[in-house]
């Protein structure tokens, strides 16, 4: 299986925060070192109203949600942040437009409270 790269979206076993179990879901790869990566949860449940500054939506209807991978309209939480070992990654679902990308940056700047 390839390597994980900065900008794709992988399909992962997702630890919950208490770390007693994780899920498979989407994530989206900010960094690599060695055999580790740091990954950002992408959520299919879109809560209604507003989102929090920390979240992206990233919607079906936009031209460059298709090269994502993901199957409907969903969110990108950036608090919701995890080192994983490359074990964990299932298979590759597609890879972010360079500005959605330079979103999903700001956004987690917002959520560890450097911007």
């Amino acid at each position: 299986m390839p390597s994980p790269r900065i900008g794709e979206v992988w399909l992962v076993r997702f630890p919950f925060t208490d770390l007693r179990s994780a899920k498979l879901r989407p994530a989206l790869v900010l960094a690599v070192h060695d055999q580790d990566a740091v990954v950002v949860g992408i959520f299919s449940r879109v809560p209604a109203g507003t989102l929090r500054k920390t979240w992206l939506l990233m919607d079906a209807n936009a031209p460059s949600f298709q090269r994502t991978g993901l199957m409907k309209t969903s969110v990108l939480k950036a608090e919701k942040i995890a080192v994983v070992h490359q074990s964990v990654f299932q298979r590759k679902l597609g890879k972010l437009a360079p500005d959605l990308l330079a979103q999903v940056r700001q956004a987690v700047k917002r959520a560890l409270l450097l911007s």
